[in-house]
């Protein structure tokens, strides 16, 4: 069940970044808030800045306010910094890799590929978007799900991302498979986020 039901567009314009490549051309036309009031100038409060800080990270990955505080409550415990650790915690994530992998074009799409079985790991399906995946773990598309239509346009490179696969990701789109190789560095995850403000917000 997606965790947002608002339009992804207003949205997108609400927190400041495109969570969709159809909301791209909308945002670069309308770079403010949607609403009346949506130019005008605002004051921002530190709780509210960081809030929204928060809300954006929550977007990127499509989760709810309990699925980020747990993984927030899983980064404190890692070494290093608790931001970083946090990105990199959500980034595990099987639909966020599936994403990256250009394997689906959205966030969105890569939860229902997850949810409605299409997706095994290890030779195991999973169908939890929340699974954790570990690093040498081998990420495909079912046998029985290669001949959809989705999963063609996305061998032929229809989904990949711009730019280059994240460097953590060993990925071969024709046989609709990748590898995590490694642990991913906060530096090469494509996620827009001050994650030191998440991290103010929940310490607050």
């Amino acid at each position: 069940m997606p965790n947002q039901s608002r339009p992804k567009v207003k949205k997108s314009r609400a927190l400041g970044i495109a969570l969709t490549p159809k909301a791209v051309k909308y945002f670069e036309a309308r770079p403010y808030p949607p609403g009346e009031h949506g130019r005008g100038r605002k004051q921002n409060s530190d709780y509210k800045v960081r809030l929204l800080e928060k809300q954006r990270l929550r977007a990127q990955y499509d989760i709810s306010e309990r699925q980020m505080a747990r993984a927030y409550d899983r980064a404190k415990k890692a070494e290093g910094k608790t931001g970083e650790a946090l990105v990199v915690e959500l980034e595990r994530r099987l639909d966020a890799l599936v994403l990256r992998s250009g394997i689906a074009r959205t966030i969105y799409q890569a939860r229902q590929m997850v949810v409605h079985g299409h997706i095994e790991v290890n030779g195991q399906k999973v169908d939890k978007p929340s699974f954790r995946v570990r690093p040498d773990d081998v990420v495909m598309v079912r046998e029985r799900s290669r001949s959809k239509t989705l999963f063609q346009v996305a061998r032929e490179g229809g989904f990949a991302p711009e730019g280059e696969t994240p460097r953590y990701l060993q990925v071969n789109l024709k046989a609709l498979a990748f590898r995590l190789d490694r642990e991913p560095n906060r530096k090469e995850i494509p996620v827009i986020c001050d994650e030191q403000l998440v991290v103010e917000y929940y310490a607050r």
